[in-house]
Protein backbone atom coordinates (compact mmCIF):
# COMPACT_ATOMS: atom_id res chain seq x y z
CA UNK A 1 0.00 0.00 0.00
CA UNK A 2 1.42 3.30 -0.95
CA UNK A 3 1.58 6.51 1.40
CA UNK A 4 -1.14 8.45 2.35
CA UNK A 5 -1.24 12.67 1.81
CA UNK A 6 -2.82 13.50 5.32
CA UNK A 7 -4.24 16.96 5.70
CA UNK A 8 -5.97 18.98 8.42
CA UNK A 9 -9.39 17.44 7.16
CA UNK A 10 -8.59 14.02 6.59
CA UNK A 11 -5.67 13.58 9.86
CA UNK A 12 -8.10 12.44 13.18
CA UNK A 13 -10.02 10.73 10.80
CA UNK A 14 -7.29 7.95 9.84
CA UNK A 15 -6.28 7.67 13.20
CA UNK A 16 -9.15 7.21 14.65
CA UNK A 17 -10.67 4.50 11.96
CA UNK A 18 -7.91 2.16 11.59
CA UNK A 19 -5.83 0.16 13.78
CA UNK A 20 -2.17 1.35 13.66
CA UNK A 21 -1.11 4.48 11.59
CA UNK A 22 2.22 5.79 11.18
CA UNK A 23 3.08 9.32 10.71
CA UNK A 24 5.47 10.95 8.83
CA UNK A 25 5.82 14.97 8.96
CA UNK A 26 8.00 16.41 6.54
CA UNK A 27 8.70 19.21 4.27
CA UNK A 28 10.61 19.22 0.62
CA UNK A 29 13.25 21.55 1.32
CA UNK A 30 14.37 19.23 4.41
CA UNK A 31 17.33 17.16 3.82
CA UNK A 32 17.02 14.09 6.52
CA UNK A 33 13.25 14.31 5.20
CA UNK A 34 14.57 13.68 1.18
CA UNK A 35 16.56 10.49 3.03
CA UNK A 36 13.82 9.20 5.18
CA UNK A 37 11.12 9.09 2.43
CA UNK A 38 12.13 5.82 0.39
CA UNK A 39 12.73 4.59 4.09
CA UNK A 40 8.99 4.96 4.98
CA UNK A 41 7.53 3.73 1.57
CA UNK A 42 9.22 0.79 1.51
CA UNK A 43 7.91 -0.12 4.61
CA UNK A 44 4.46 0.93 3.43
CA UNK A 45 4.73 -1.74 1.17
CA UNK A 46 5.58 -4.58 3.59
CA UNK A 47 3.04 -3.74 6.06
CA UNK A 48 -0.08 -3.66 4.29
CA UNK A 49 -2.35 -3.94 7.69
CA UNK A 50 -0.51 -0.31 8.84
CA UNK A 51 -1.51 3.39 7.22
CA UNK A 52 1.48 4.87 6.67
CA UNK A 53 0.58 8.55 6.09
CA UNK A 54 2.44 11.69 5.46
CA UNK A 55 2.19 15.79 6.60
CA UNK A 56 3.95 18.12 4.36
CA UNK A 57 4.67 20.61 7.10
CA UNK A 58 4.94 23.41 4.98
CA UNK A 59 1.11 22.84 3.37
CA UNK A 60 0.05 21.81 6.78
CA UNK A 61 1.17 24.47 9.43
CA UNK A 62 -1.58 24.21 11.42
CA UNK A 63 -1.92 20.50 11.70
CA UNK A 64 2.00 20.95 12.45
CA UNK A 65 1.60 23.14 14.78
CA UNK A 66 -1.49 21.53 17.25
CA UNK A 67 0.61 17.65 16.77
CA UNK A 68 3.87 20.25 18.50
CA UNK A 69 6.15 19.31 15.59
CA UNK A 70 9.32 21.07 16.27
CA UNK A 71 11.61 19.33 14.54
CA UNK A 72 11.38 17.17 11.06
CA UNK A 73 11.34 14.36 9.64
CA UNK A 74 9.07 13.20 12.74
CA UNK A 75 7.45 10.20 13.13
CA UNK A 76 4.73 9.40 15.38
CA UNK A 77 3.08 6.04 15.67
CA UNK A 78 -0.75 5.64 16.79
CA UNK A 79 -2.72 2.56 17.73
CA UNK A 80 -6.16 2.47 18.24
CA UNK A 81 -6.44 6.38 17.99
CA UNK A 82 -4.01 6.80 21.07
CA UNK A 83 -0.41 8.23 20.20
CA UNK A 84 2.21 5.39 21.09
CA UNK A 85 5.63 6.46 19.52
CA UNK A 86 6.87 10.12 18.23
CA UNK A 87 10.00 10.63 17.82
CA UNK A 88 12.05 13.64 15.61
CA UNK A 89 15.00 12.00 13.26
CA UNK A 90 14.86 9.97 9.73
CA UNK A 91 15.10 6.46 10.91
CA UNK A 92 17.30 3.85 9.40
CA UNK A 93 15.19 1.66 7.75
CA UNK A 94 15.81 -1.74 10.67
CA UNK A 95 14.89 1.22 13.37
CA UNK A 96 11.71 1.25 11.39
CA UNK A 97 10.85 -1.95 11.43
CA UNK A 98 11.76 -2.38 15.29
CA UNK A 99 8.81 0.48 15.78
CA UNK A 100 6.35 -0.83 13.67
CA UNK A 101 6.82 -4.30 15.45
CA UNK A 102 6.74 -2.73 19.02
CA UNK A 103 3.44 -0.95 17.73
CA UNK A 104 2.13 -3.74 16.46
CA UNK A 105 2.85 -6.01 19.92
CA UNK A 106 1.46 -3.50 22.32
CA UNK A 107 -0.89 -4.94 24.81
CA UNK A 108 -3.21 -1.91 24.31
CA UNK A 109 -5.12 -2.82 27.22
CA UNK A 110 -2.73 -2.49 29.31
CA UNK A 111 -2.01 1.49 27.32
CA UNK A 112 -5.67 1.95 27.86
CA UNK A 113 -4.73 1.41 31.72
CA UNK A 114 -1.68 3.49 31.89
CA UNK A 115 -3.45 6.15 30.54
CA UNK A 116 -6.61 6.00 32.84
CA UNK A 117 -4.23 6.38 36.03
CA UNK A 118 -2.17 9.40 34.33
CA UNK A 119 -5.60 10.95 33.71
CA UNK A 120 -6.80 9.53 37.55
CA UNK A 121 -3.65 11.11 38.64
CA UNK A 122 -3.78 14.54 37.24
CA UNK A 123 -7.05 15.35 38.15
CA UNK A 124 -6.71 14.45 42.11
CA UNK A 125 -3.26 16.74 42.32
CA UNK A 126 -3.67 20.19 42.62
Amino acid sequence: MATTTLTSDTFEQTVVENDIVLVDFWASWCGPCRQFAPVFEAAAEQHQDVVFGKVDTEAEQSLAAAAQITSIPTLMAFRDGILVFAQPGALPAQALEQVITAVKDLDMDDVRRQLAEQQDGDTTQG
